[in-house]
């Protein structure tokens, strides 16, 4: 299962107070952590408005549903107190995992077969198969650039 980090802007308007700001943070760490989501500590009290976000690290590959998930966790507890979460961007933490290029591939609407060869110095090489077709609409540049670094290894492309 893919980390995402999920960002919310929290405070966009700079209408709360210190205060409530960690008021904020205590109630939304509780709520992430019943809903599996781990809360990364920020001192928003000591960021710009327009940096008062909160990133929360949740575990699962549709970004709308975690976005959601995050959104409605921030209105519960910054809404409450006359925050306006907007939400940020959504980032991936890769591990260099095979799901970590499924993941990547499935960015870009794609779906293909990975198949990883240690190499016995110390790195693989990740072989991934994908359609012809599916490189007339997507760069293979774009999508070995990518898979490169999330996996951090040599990537080789085939198609079929």
């Amino acid at each position: 299962m893919r980390t995402a980090v999920v960002r919310v802007r929290v405070d966009p308007d700079g209408e709360l107070t210190a205060a409530q700001l960690d008021t904020g943070m205590a109630a939304l760490a509780e709520l992430a952590t019943a809903a599996g989501a781990t809360l990364i500590e920020n001192n928003l009290a000591a960021l710009p408005p327009s940096r008062r976000e909160v990133e929360l690290l949740m575990t699962g590959a549709a970004a709308e549903q975690l976005q959601e998930t995050a959104m409605s966790l921030c209105r519960k507890t910054f809404g409450e107190l006359g925050g306006n979460p907007v939400p940020g961007v959504l980032t991936y933490v890769s591990h260099g995992t095979d799901d970590d290029a499924h993941g990547v591939l499935a960015g870009f609407g794609l779906t293909g077969e990975i198949e990883r060869t240690p190499t016995g110095e110390g790195w693989d090489i990740v072989d991934v198969t994908l359609r012809k077709t599916d490189l007339e609409r997507v760069p293979e540049s774009r999508i070995h650039t990518a898979l490169e670094a999330s996996l951090n290894c040599e990537v080789r492309i085939h198609t079929v």
